[in-house]
């Protein structure tokens, strides 16, 4: 059975992610960035993440064996998102030394790895990274979803309202106290 490409992409883009640019040195040893919405933790222990790339991304070739960061993008880098996606913009974004390799900065977080294994991903390269270091901010994350970057809602207490289990609705007061039955009260 042959599924139609954009029913694929149409029913992937129905699973909201992050946005990051994963950054790494080209031949040049020039910082070089792409932006990655493949992206996930894979272990604890060892600390590993994976992104996954398109072949035709030239970050493929740069990441063969080298060490890469995943720059998780904060909510006000929508410039930053469209720069490394081919679409660059006035103002380039703003590079830092990292600590394996270059970085961006004004993220919400920043995870340094070493190259751990690269497998076939069809038209896709799976690289999985040992992180070695990070960074985190207190910055909303930049989403996307559905074809179009999106923005987190501010933090409600809607969750609550259905669960039985909200600490001050639910089946118990937030001071309420417990204790072992006597065996008075048995």
């Amino acid at each position: 059975m042959t599924l139609d490409q954009r029913e694929v992409r149409n029913a992937f883009g129905r699973f909201a992610t992050g946005v990051t640019v994963v950054t790494c040195r080209n031949d040049r040893g020039e910082p070089h960035g792409a932006t990655v919405n493949a992206f996930t933790a894979v272990s604890l222990e060892p600390a590993l993440c994976q992104v996954t790339l398109t072949r035709r991304s030239k970050a493929c070739r740069y990441l063969d064996g080298a060490p890469f960061a995943v720059n998780v993008l904060a909510a006000d880098q929508l410039d930053t998102a469209w720069h490394f996606a081919g679409r660059p913009r006035d103002r380039a974004p703003a590079w830092a030394e990292g600590v394996l390799a270059p970085v961006l900065t004004g993220t919400a977080a920043t995870i340094s790895c070493q190259p751990w294994r690269s497998y076939d991903g069809g038209d896709h390269l799976i690289v999985i990274g040992e992180v070695e270091h990070l960074e985190t901010s207190d910055a909303d994350p930049l989403l996307f979803f559905a074809g179009g970057f999106r923005e987190l809602a501010p933090r409600g207490h809607a969750h609550w309202s259905a669960s039985l289990d909200c600490p001050d609705l639910g089946w118990f007061g937030s001071a309420a106290e417990f204790a072992p039955l006597t065996a008075a009260a048995r």
